[in-house]
């Protein structure tokens, strides 16, 4: 006779075999207070009313046996399957949201194979952006030459470079002070 598993099947009920006795127990368990129930022990031949099965006939039982899966048709058998065929099928019964999907899953793959018009920087320390300032969003100049409608973009050209020159300068005072301060 074979030994029952370490970890033991439970009922329903929640009756398992014992592994050391193979008696039929309900195992100890831990109240939500932290105190523990003992094991319980299950008369031989005891079937509580939770693991009692409903009760089938002996023909109920026979056309249970012999039922058909639910929606198989009796008679009907699929078509045999060609590769060229199923694949015919499969491109001309999309939906349109099928399709769309499909569209942007390709467009999607040819911009990332497609190589990027900016190299990628070794050190990003050296960039000249750190030494311009970040635009100021009161500006009306800066905001037309932006998208694209100014009608004078050599006069925001030289107010932009007047104003870059001046916070260079400030940048270059501040970081002389700081120089000052660290020493």
């Amino acid at each position: 006779m074979s030994k029952p598993s370490i970890i033991p099947d439970k009922t329903t009920a929640g009756i398992a075999v014992d592994p050391r006795t193979l008696e039929r127990v309900v195992p100890e368990s831990r109240r939500p207070d932290g105190t523990v129930r003992k094991e319980i022990k299950i008369r031989p031949g005891f079937t509580p009313q939770e693991d009692v099965k409903r009760f089938r006939g002996t023909r109920q039982a026979q056309l249970d046996a012999n039922a058909l899966p639910k929606g198989h048709i009796i008679g009907w058998a699929p078509p045999p399957s060609s590769s060229a065929s199923a694949a015919a099928g499969a491109g001309g019964a999309k939906s349109k949201a099928a399709k769309k999907n499909e569209k942007r899953k390709e467009k999607r793959a040819q911009k990332r194979d497609e190589p990027t018009d900016e190299p990628v920087k070794d050190n990003w320390e050296d960039d000249e952006e750190l030494d311009a300032p970040p635009p100021t969003s009161n500006s009306t100049s800066e905001k037309a030459s932006a998208s694209g409608t100014s009608s004078s973009t050599g006069a925001s050209k030289k107010t932009d470079k007047a104003q870059n020159d001046s916070q260079s300068k400030d940048v270059n005072k501040l970081a002389d002070e700081i120089g000052k301060l660290a020493v």
